[in-house]
Order: C-alpha cells, then structure tokens, then sequence
C-alpha cells in the first residue's frame, strides 16, 4: 500500500491536514444549467448569505403523491373509462375551477 502525502499549507499540522482529507473526500457535485430567471430565484430563497444552493434545494418540498399522464393513460388502457353523468359534472366543476399551483420560490 502506498504511502499517503497529507496536503500542508503555513500552519497546518498533522490533524488540521488529516479533516481536510476526510471532508474533502466526501464531497460529491453536480453541475446544472439554470435559466437566469431561476437562478434568481434559487438565490433570492437563501435565508441567510452563506446558505448553499444545495441546502435550499434540500429545504424545497414536491408533492409525493402524483400520479404520471403515463399511469393515468395505462389505468384507462386497462379499465376504460366508466363515470356517470353526475361525476363529469363534478369534473367540469373542478376544471373551471382550477388554479395553477402555488409556486413555492415566488414569494422568496
């Protein structure tokens, strides 16, 4: 096994140069293209100035529990599609009711 060179910097000693090893080498990226528009709004959503674009994306929630236009078109597929007269009234009513979802980075 070969021999391991600790980094060393004015200053540094053994330790100091042992943690910056064992954090540097568990930190992992990606790098994503962002429109001007959500980069905006990515920074705009720090709470605080040194926040990372990482933690206020790990703070943002989605909604676990959609279902895919794939899965709906499958379950027609399979079933068909049997409503009755009342149940497309109540669908007509929430369609002319609907509203875009709330967009979570606005406000910010």
């Amino acid at each position: 096994m070969a021999a391991r060179v600790l980094p060393s910097w004015p200053g540094a000693d053994s330790l100091t140069a042992r943690l910056w090893i064992v954090h540097s080498a568990h930190v992992s990226t990606k790098t994503v293209s962002l429109k001007v528009e959500a980069y905006n709004r990515l920074k705009a959503a720090r709470r605080y100035p040194g926040e990372s674009f990482s933690e206020v994306v790990l703070r943002a929630t989605w909604p676990e529990d959609t279902a895919s236009a794939g899965e709906f078109l499958a379950l027609l597929r399979d079933e068909g599609l049997r409503l009755t007269l009342e149940e497309v009234d109540r669908l007509e009513e929430f369609k002319r009711l609907d509203q875009p979802a709330v967009d979570k980075w606005a406000a910010r």
